[in-house]
């Protein structure tokens, strides 16, 4: 095939390629992971081409036996990938010719790399959405079973990294569910757009046989075929919005992988992750360290490059094809790698955690975490909320002077800044606190045993 791909694609050249350019220009060391979109591509494009009258069912037949064969030496590891032959297109296509001869080349027939290369990227992003999909249901999940494990835990809340309210731990974690549906939702979106077939736009223009771009579309599971030829051979903006929701995802899991190594530290002590997710020190033996957590959180620069890099490429083609477009490909491999990876473990981290209920308990002493409660006590007394606001701060302040907690100040004191305090000031409690924010998304149990259940549900939905 080397010499009949020379004398025919370079045809228009007196030389060869330069040895450095055959290198720069080859694809195949990262594009040979399409090999079994690649296949199934020119399966279905073979059999159209029968149907359609313009190859005659043996030779199609002979195609299709060549490419399942071909299929089974790559899966197998037999299969030898040549450089010289740039990518995963070519090295099947060579391959072909030795197995079944000139008829291999009758293939490429009504296409072009160009429409070969982007149906691919749809069929590779299609499978992996739903794995993206199903990955995300799984760390959803583990954040449902510690929440319903530990629904009645009472953690602080925080702003400004400052203790701020009490919550619970469940309906902390559960926050974190819904950021990962929306992200759930944004594949699933995204998968709408990926969805349409290219096949059949040829190099820029469609094809002057008479193809059954529908037929195509429907052995290889597609909703709907491309409208404009010019646009389906060089779009790749379907590749940019999984980046894009990729990137959203990495962010969440960042800040959750941000919130593990702040809870799992010895100032914090909220968590105790199992040994089968930290690592020690090679100098010091007491270390146990988070670095899941931290290669996840770091893997989102990695993400957000590759987002940055397919922007920067596509942002200056002019329509149609450019070569350019070579390098939407390892990026895109790196973000669904570093992605996948990333939902699997901190799934099994979530999982496997030890929650300290006494130490979250114990660490809202002296914050002062009630406050709030206090100010709407005094403003469902009928004091404006800002006025109750200044006298609680200046209460907490005396509180802070007197190195006494909220509750263990006397009436008196409280009277010494509002005549409105009685003796119902000692009901309010963290418990009571947590309980009177029985309003929909809110931190009451009643709530969070509402959001438990339609997380449930919604775990369900997905699964099916």
């Amino acid at each position: 095939m080397k010499g009949k791909e020379d004398a025919c694609l370079r045809s228009r050249f007196q030389r060869g390629l330069d040895k450095t350019v055959v290198k720069y220009v080859a694809s195949i060391p990262f594009d040979r992971r399409l090999y079994r979109q690649d296949i199934a591509g020119s399966i279905a494009h073979a059999k159209m081409l029968a149907r359609q009258g313009i190859l005659t069912a043996q030779d199609a037949e002979l195609i299709v036996s060549g490419l399942a064969s071909i299929h089974e030496e790559i899966k197998e590891g037999t299969f030898d990938f040549k450089s010289e032959f740039e990518d995963i297109h070519m090295n099947i296509e060579a391959r072909l010719f030795d197995k079944i001869g000139d008829v291999a080349g009758k293939l490429h027939t009504a296409r072009s790399r160009n429409d070969q290369v982007a149906l691919d990227l749809r069929l590779f992003l299609k499978e992996i959405i739903v794995e993206t999909v199903d990955k995300l249901s799984g760390l959803q999940q583990a954040l449902v079973e510690v929440a319903e494990s530990n629904k009645d835990v009472v953690m602080p809340g925080y702003t400004h990294l400052q203790q701020a309210q009490p919550v619970l731990f469940a309906h902390h974690l559960l926050a974190y569910f819904e950021m990962f549906q929306r992200d759930v939702e944004r594949f699933q979106d995204c998968l709408k757009r990926v969805d349409v077939l290219p096949l059949g736009s040829g190099a820029l223009a469609g094809v002057t046989y008479t193809i059954d771009r529908d037929f195509v579309a429907q052995e290889l599971g597609f909703s709907k075929v491309s409208a404009n030829s010019l646009d389906a051979v060089s779009d790749r903006d379907f590749v940019i919005e999984y980046q894009a929701a990729a990137a959203m995802v990495a962010l969440h899991l960042s800040r959750l992988a941000e919130e593990i190594i702040l809870w799992s530290s010895k100032e914090f002590g909220f968590i105790e992750l199992d040994d089968s997710y930290a690592t020690t020190s090679s100098i010091m033996p007491q270390k146990k360290n988070p670095d899941v957590a931290e290669l996840a959180r770091a893997k989102t620069g990695r993400i957000y490059g590759n987002l940055i890099g397919i922007l920067t490429v596509m942002k200056g083609l002019p329509l149609a094809y450019n070569r350019d477009l070579q390098e939407d490909k390892e990026g895109l491999f790196d973000t669904v790698d570093a992605l996948l990876s990333s939902l699997d473990v901190l799934a099994g981290l979530i999982k496997t955690m030890k929650v300290n209920k006494s130490r979250m308990q114990d660490s809202m002493a002296g914050s002062y975490l009630l406050a709030t409660d206090l100010a709407d006590y005094l403003a469902k007394k009928g004091l404006p909320f800002r006025q109750a606001h200044g006298i609680v701060g200046k209460l907490v302040q005396y509180a802070v002077s007197k190195v006494k907690e909220l509750n263990e100040l006397t009436l008196d004191e409280y009277h010494e800044f509002s005549p409105l305090f009685e003796d119902d000031v000692y009901r309010i409690t963290v418990q009571s606190s947590i309980a009177a924010r029985d309003v929909t998304g809110g931190t009451a149990s009643k709530q969070v045993g509402k959001a438990l259940a339609r997380a449930r549900k919604i775990g369900v939905k997905d699964a099916e």
